[in-house]
C-alpha cells in the first residue's frame, strides 16, 4: 500500500508539475523569438530581466554591446537609462520629506528666490508630475548648440527659466524635462551637497547597487555598453553630451540587475513609507479633475486591463523601459545602447506575455457572419473630432480615419469586440439609437457614437521626377533627440524619423507629402535663392512641428 501510495502521489506531481515547466518553457521560447527578432546578432542590442514574485524568470542579452569590438552584450552591461532617472530624483525628494525638509506644496521660489516664476504659482507638487507649465529646455531648439558643454545646475536653468510659460501651473501635463533639473537643484539646496553625491551615498550605496552610477564620459566603467545611433550608412557612435545636460532628469547609468534592487527597495519600502511611496504611485489630475496618468515619476498604463506602474528613457545613444505590475509582483527591465530601436512597445508586449494575458492574434479571431459585420458598418466621430468609418469588404471589416488614407483591418474576438492585428488596440461597439464603440489601446479610452459624416476623398498622390525627390534627401531635427531622415531608392521617397521604421511618403504637390500609414504630411520649405529645402513641417493629429535641415 505504501508503494502505491508513492506511486500515487509521484502521478500527481508530474501531472501537476510538468504542465508549469512547459508553460514557462513555453514563455521563454516566446520571449526569445521577440527579443532575438528585435536585437540581431550583429546589431546594437539589449538586456532584459524579468522578475515575478520575488523570483528572477528570465534575463538574458541580445546583440552586441560594442560594435567597433564585436563585443557580445552579456546581462551584466551598463548603460545610460535616461529619463528613468525620474524616478531617483522623485524618491529623493519624498526620502526629504519625510525628513521634514520640505513641503511638496513649497513654492520653488522658497529654493530659489530669484526664479522668475511669471506671476504663477509653481510647487515642487508641479515639477514632480509635469504640470508646472515651465518650458522644457529639451524642446528649445539649441540644444545641441551646448549638449557638449559642462554646465552647473544654475546655468542649466538660466537656459530655460526666462522662457515664457507653456500654460498656467495645474491646467495641463506636459512632459518636462526643466522640472526634473529644478528639483535636482533643490535637493542641493536642502542637503548642501551635490545631487550625483546624493544619490550615490542615500541610494546606490545602501541598496548595494554597485554597478550604477551619476553618468561619466571620462570615466572607466566596467562592461559599458557603447551608445549608438543610425545615418545614412548605418550604424554611428552616438553623438556626444555632457552628463551635466541631462542632470537630475536623465543623467544616471546602471544594469538591469541594479534596478532590479531598486524596484524591490522601492515596493518594499525600504527607503520611504509605505504612505510616500503611494504619493509616488498616485495617479494625479489637473486643476479642471482629469487624470494625468502619471505620478511622482512613473506614468500609469494599463495591460490587457491590467494596471501598470512604469517609465522609459531615452537619451544620446540609448534607450529604456521600466514595467512594473503590482498586482502580480511583476517587474520588467530592458535596457538598449541605440536611440534607433526603443524597447517600449516590445516591453509592453513581453509584459502581457508574462502575466498570462498576450495580445490577441489573428488565429484567435472568430468567424461572423455578413449581417454581423454589417451591424457596425457606419462612420463614428469620436471626442477628438476624429471621425472613424468601418467598413466591410468580403468578410473583413476595415477602419480608416477620415484624415488619413490607411484601413487597418479589425478581427472579431466576439459580435461586438474586435482587435488591430499585433496590438493591444481595439473596438467595442454597442447597439442603439445612436451606435456606439469604444476605441481602447491600454489605459486610453476614446467613444465615437455613429454619424452621418462621410469619408473624405482621398488624397491624390503625382509623380515627381527622381530629380526633385533627390534634393529632399538629409536629416531634419524637429526637437532634440527627433529627427527626420529623408531617403530616396529607386525614385521612391521615404522618411524615417527617430526610433521608427522607414515609410514611404507620398507628392500631393511639389513640395508636400503625405502618408498612407498614419494620418500626417511633411511640408518641405525652399529656399527662394538656392531652390533647396531648408526645413520641414510634420503635421500630425492637428498639430505642427517645424524642424531645420541639419545635414
Amino acid at each position: 500500500m505504501k508503494k502505491l501510495s508513492l506511486f500515487r502521489t509521484l502521478v500527481v506531481f508530474l501531472f501537476v508539475t510538468l504542465p508549469i515547466i512547459f508553460y514557462a518553457q513555453n514563455i521563454e521560447a516566446q520571449i526569445d523569438a521577440l527579443m532575438s527578432n528585435q536585437y540581431k546578432t550583429n546589431e546594437s542590442g539589449a538586456t532584459i530581466l524579468i522578475a515575478k514574485e520575488g523570483s528572477i524568470v528570465y534575463r538574458k542579452a541580445f546583440g552586441r554591446a560594442n560594435l567597433e569590438q564585436n563585443v557580445a552584450m552579456i546581462p551584466e552591461n551598463v548603460f545610460e537609462i535616461g529619463s528613468i532617472t525620474k524616478q531617483f530624483t522623485a524618491i529623493s525628494i519624498l526620502m526629504l520629506l519625510e525628513e521634514g525638509k520640505l513641503s511638496l506644496d513649497d513654492e520653488i521660489t522658497k529654493y530659489i528666490p530669484d526664479y522668475p516664476t511669471q506671476n504663477t504659482k509653481i510647487t515642487i507638487h508641479h515639477l514632480l508630475t509635469h504640470t508646472s507649465g515651465i518650458k522644457s529646455y529639451t524642446s528649445l531648439g539649441s540644444l545641441n548648440e551646448y549638449a557638449r558643454k559642462d554646465l552647473s545646475p544654475t546655468e542649466l536653468m538660466d537656459l530655460f527659466k526666462n522662457e515664457p510659460m507653456d500654460f498656467t501651473p495645474g491646467e495641463e501635463f506636459r512632459y518636462n524635462n526643466s522640472g526634473y533639473v529644478i528639483l535636482g537643484y533643490i535637493i542641493e539646496k536642502i542637503t548642501d551637497m551635490p545631487y550625483a553625491d546624493f544619490i550615490q551615498k542615500r541610494i546606490f550605496t545602501p541598496l548595494q547597487m554597485n554597478n550604477s552610477y551619476y553618468g561619466s564620459k571620462s570615466k572607466l566603467i566596467n562592461n559599458r555598453a557603447m551608445g549608438y545611433q543610425k545615418g545614412n550608412e548605418g550604424y554611428l557612435n552616438a553623438n556626444y553630451i555632457s552628463m551635466t545636460i541631462p542632470y537630475a532628469a536623465g543623467s544616471l547609468m546602471s544594469t538591469v540587475d541594479d534596478l532590479l534592487k531598486w524596484q524591490r527597495a522601492v515596493q518594499n519600502n525600504d527607503l520611504i513609507s509605505k504612505e510616500s511611496l503611494q504619493k509616488a504611485f498616485s495617479n494625479y489630475t489637473l486643476n479642471n479633475g482629469n487624470k494625468i496618468n502619471y505620478g511622482y515619476g512613473w506614468s500609469h498604463n494599463t495591460i490587457q486591463g491590467i494596471p501598470i506602474i512604469e517609465h522609459g528613457g531615452g537619451i544620446f545613444g540609448y534607450t529604456s523601459q521600466g514595467i512594473y505590475i503590482p498586482s502580480k509582483n511583476t517587474y520588467i527591465i530592458i535596457l538598449t545602447n541605440c536611440n534607433c530601436n526603443s524597447p517600449s512597445n516590445i516591453a509592453y508586449k513581453i509584459a502581457a506575455i508574462t502575466i498570462g494575458k498576450p495580445y490577441p492574434t489573428i488565429a484567435q479571431a472568430i468567424q461572423l457572419s455578413q449581417p454581423q459585420l454589417d451591424k457596425w458598418v457606419g462612420a463614428y466621430k469620436f471626442e477628438d473630432g476624429v471621425i472613424r468609418v468601418i467598413m466591410r469588404k468580403g468578410n473583413q471589416l476595415y477602419s480608416q480615419r477620415t484624415d488619413g488614407n490607411n484601413e487597418f483591418a479589425i478581427f472579431p474576438l466576439s459580435e461586438n469586440r474586435f482587435f488591430f492585428e499585433d496590438s493591444f488596440s481595439e473596438f467595442i461597439f454597442t447597439d442603439g439609437t445612436p451606435k456606439s464603440v469604444l476605441f481602447k489601446s491600454n489605459i486610453t479610452e476614446s467613444k465615437g457614437i455613429a454619424t452621418n459624416e462621410k469619408l473624405p476623398e482621398p488624397k491624390r498622390e503625382i509623380q515627381l521626377s527622381s530629380e526633385i525627390l533627390q534634393k529632399y534627401i538629409g536629416i531634419y531635427e524637429l526637437q532634440p533627440n527627433f529627427r527626420i531622415e529623408i531617403t530616396v531608392e529607386n525614385n521612391q521617397i521615404f522618411a524615417q524619423a527617430t526610433n521608427q521604421p522607414k515609410i514611404e511618403i507620398f507628392a500631393e504637390t511639389e513640395n508636400q507629402f503625405f502618408l498612407k500609414v498614419v494620418p500626417a504630411t511633411l511640408t518641405f520649405e525652399i529656399e527662394t535663392q538656392t531652390k533647396k529645402p531648408i526645413r520641414v513641417t510634420l503635421t500630425q493629429n492637428g498639430k505642427k512641428m517645424t524642424g531645420k535641415k541639419v545635414k
